[in-house]
Parts: structure tokens; C-alpha cells; sequence
């Protein structure tokens, strides 16, 4: 049982990846051919399983079928896996364009949040400016008032300090220090409106940056983009046909791989069962009472032994006989004779393991 581990891994790992990349195939197809997607769906899903089967068709009995065949299947097998790369493509592309677009509508209402921002930051600059004078206004108003027998206030026209004890000049001052009073206390209710409005926008922005998921998953990809300097969108592409080019063949190659692996396993387990076979046959029988009965005697032949690779072994005992009579350096001569001297070893050791004497 053990000696069918490795090969049911390799199956299973086969199955497993070439499932995956089908889904992604026929799942990017059936979004390419949106207005037909089942019929996609189903046309793909078959193609996928052919493809497989042609594969392993392909190496089961790649010398028993036509040359004609051999040429149209290998081409078919490798058209699919163009089209099944590029399902794939178009699936993990529309999946990266998709969070790229709700990326970029989040970077725009950012955009727009920070331009309000901007406006309510130079309102607040103009109306501080207004709250100064206003209150610089009021500060000299009631200077002026302070005195109850005479008024002084700066002429507006001719700049100049005038001191008068007119109880009109009091009472329009008077009114105009209500007036600044009024527009300051005006002036400073909108301030406060002002930066309540940047505080909001502010909590905005850090919630939409705290929420952009889109954000966090292009992160790798921006970090990538800045270290090569290159567009993200060419960073992406890059990706997409590295997974592309391994994804497929890989499938390909891992059911080639089972296919190899589980034929190596039969062809070793019919070697064993001839050999079996032989030896049963050449067994004494037993009675039904437990006596051994011997076959009828016959002439013991000479024992012979017969070895499949004796004759490679010559050949290669003639080669290292060769090497050390040629005239190569020492150093590559001993490399010589231990390389053949191992390959021996290896035929020896294969014909001991199958050797029958008869």
C-alpha cells in the first residue's frame, strides 16, 4: 500500500489544480461571454475535462495512434490551455479592476471632502480676519466712550485725533460700538459653524480611509509599484501572466505525472507476478492429507541462470578496459571508470532482483 502513497498525492494534486484553474477558467469566460454565461459554462466545463483526458491519452498510447491524431490532440491540448489561461486572466484582471474602480471612487470623494475642506479653511482664515478688526473696532469705540465729558475718535477722511465734547458725536459713536458688537458676536457664531464644518469633514475623511478595504488589499501592489517605479497597472499585468504560465501547464504536467507514476507501479507488479507464477508452478503439490508428494523425478537439468542486462555489462567491462588504456589524464580517467563502474553495479543489482534459475 505504501508504494501507492506518492502516486494518489501526485493524482490528487493533479485533480486539485486542475479543478481550480477550470473554475477560474469557465468563471472568466462565462463573464467575458456575459449574455450566453450558462451556455459558456457548459461548453467550458467540457473542454476542461477533454483537455485532461487528452493529456493522459496522449501519453498512455502516444505510440499506438496515428501520427495525424498525435498531432491534431497535442495541438487541441494546447490551444485549450490558451484558452483556459486566458479565462483565468480575464477572471483575476476583472477581480483586480473591480477593487481598482471602488479604490479610485473612494481617492475621488476624498478628493471632493478635501476641496470642501479647503473652502471652509479659507472662510475661517476671512472670518478671523473680520472677528480681528471688528474686535480691534470695538477696543477703540469704548476707548473713545470712556470719558463722560469729552469723546475722542480718529476722523476717517483726514486720519487726525479729534477730541470733542458733543453729545451727538457720543451717541453715534455709541451706536456704531453696538453695531461692531453686534456683527462681532455674528462674525464669531460663524467661526464656530465654520469649524464644526472642518471637524465633520475631517471625521469623514478618517472614516472613509479607516473603511476603503480597496485601499488595504492594492497596498502590496502600490508598495511594489513605488519600489519599481512602475505604473501599478503594469505591475499587475506582470502577475497575472506569471500565474497564468504556470497555472494550467502545471495541471497538464501533474496528470502526465500520475499517469507515469501509476504505470511504473503496474509494470513492476507484473514483473513480480510472472516471477510468482513460476515458482508456484515448479512447488511440490500436497495431498489432501498433508503428505508431501514429489513431482515425478526427472532429469535435474544444469542450472542456468539468465541474466537480461549480461550483455551491457560486456560492453561496459570492455569500456573501462578502453578508458584505462587510453591516454586521457588521470583524473578524468578514474572519473570515467567509476561512472561505469556504477552502472554496473546498477545492472547487476536489477538482474539479481529478477533473475530466474531454471
Amino acid at each position: 500500500m505504501k508504494k501507492y502513497i506518492f502516486p494518489i498525492i501526485i493524482a490528487l494534486s493533479a485533480l486539485s489544480v486542475s479543478a481550480s484553474a477550470a473554475f477560474y477558467s469557465v468563471y472568466g469566460l462565462s463573464k467575458l461571454f456575459a449574455g450566453a454565461s450558462l451556455q459558456v459554462i457548459i461548453m467550458a466545463g467540457s473542454l476542461e475535462v477533454a483537455k485532461l483526458v487528452t493529456a493522459s491519452l496522449l501519453y498512455q498510447y502516444w505510440k499506438q495512434i496515428n501520427n495525424f491524431l498525435k498531432v491534431y490532440l497535442t495541438i487541441a491540448c494546447l490551444v485549450l490551455m490558451i484558452i483556459t489561461s486566458a479565462g483565468i486572466y480575464g477572471f483575476l484582471s476583472g477581480a483586480y479592476q473591480s477593487t481598482a474602480t471602488q479604490s479610485e471612487i473612494v481617492s475621488k470623494e476624498l478628493a471632493v471632502i478635501e476641496m470642501k475642506r479647503t473652502r471652509f479653511e479659507e472662510k475661517r482664515e476671512e472670518l478671523k480676519t473680520e472677528k480681528l478688526q471688528l474686535n480691534t473696532s470695538v477696543t477703540d469705540l469704548r476707548l473713545s466712550l470712556s470719558n463722560p465729558s469729552q469723546v475722542q475718535y480718529i476722523d476717517r477722511e483726514s486720519g487726525q485725533l479729534i477730541t470733542t465734547t458733543s453729545s451727538s458725536a457720543r451717541r453715534a459713536l455709541k451706536k456704531e460700538l453696538d453695531i461692531a458688537v453686534k456683527e462681532r458676536d455674528t462674525m464669531a457664531l460663524q467661526l464656530e459653524v465654520v469649524t464644526d464644518s472642518i471637524s465633520k469633514l475631517d471625521i469623514s475623511v478618517l472614516n472613509k480611509e479607516i473603511n476603503n478595504e480597496a485601499e488595504m488589499e492594492l497596498g502590496p501592489l502600490k508598495y511594489i509599484s513605488d519600489l519599481t517605479g512602475k505604473p501599478m497597472a503594469q505591475i499587475i499585468n506582470w502577475l497575472l501572466l506569471l500565474i497564468i504560465f504556470v497555472f494550467d501547464p502545471l495541471a497538464i504536467a501533474l496528470v502526465i505525472s500520475a499517469n507515469f507514476a501509476f504505470n511504473r507501479i503496474k509494470s513492476k507488479e507484473k514483473k513480480l507476478y510472472t516471477k510468482k507464477n513460476w515458482i508456484d508452478e515448479n512447488q511440490n503439490t500436497k495431498t489432501k492429507k498433508g503428505n508431501v508428494v514429489n513431482q515425478p523425478k526427472k532429469e535435474q537439468p544444469q542450472k542456468k541462470e539468465t541474466k537480461p542486462n549480461g550483455g551491457k555489462i560486456k560492453e561496459l567491462e570492455k569500456e573501462i578496459k578502453k578508458v584505462g588504456e587510453s591516454g586521457m589524464i588521470e583524473k578524468r580517467r578514474e572519473e570515467k571508470r567509476i561512472n561505469l563502474q556504477s552502472q554496473i553495479d546498477e545492472l547487476k543489482k536489477e538482474d539479481d532482483d529478477l533473475t530466474i534459475i531454471y
